[in-house]
């Protein structure tokens, strides 16, 4: 079974339940947007924050990396709130 069908489609797809697909798609495309977004925030914050990559974080790496994906996370909100409220 590939990542786009579900145990609830047929084989022709007419008996699935509009509503229930599209929730599975809603999800399927959170699950991918929240695995790009933590993989694109920690490339670039781990660019930013560690200057000589070691065994361990520095206390100040990682209190760099806390702050810089706590940067990203309030952005990603703005943003989102902003294309949201600007669509109704």
């Amino acid at each position: 079974m590939d990542s786009f069908s579900s145990p609830s489609m047929s084989s022709s797809g007419s008996s699935a339940n509009p509503e229930v697909l599209m929730d599975q798609i809603k999800a399927q495309l959170a699950q991918a947007y929240a695995q790009e977004f933590l993989e694109t925030v920690g490339n670039k914050c781990f660019a930013k924050c560690v200057t000589k990559p070691g065994s361990s974080l520095s206390g100040s790496e990682s209190n760099c990396i806390s702050r810089c994906v706590d940067r990203y996370i309030e952005a990603t909100g703005i943003v989102s709130r902003a294309l949201f409220s600007s669509t109704r």
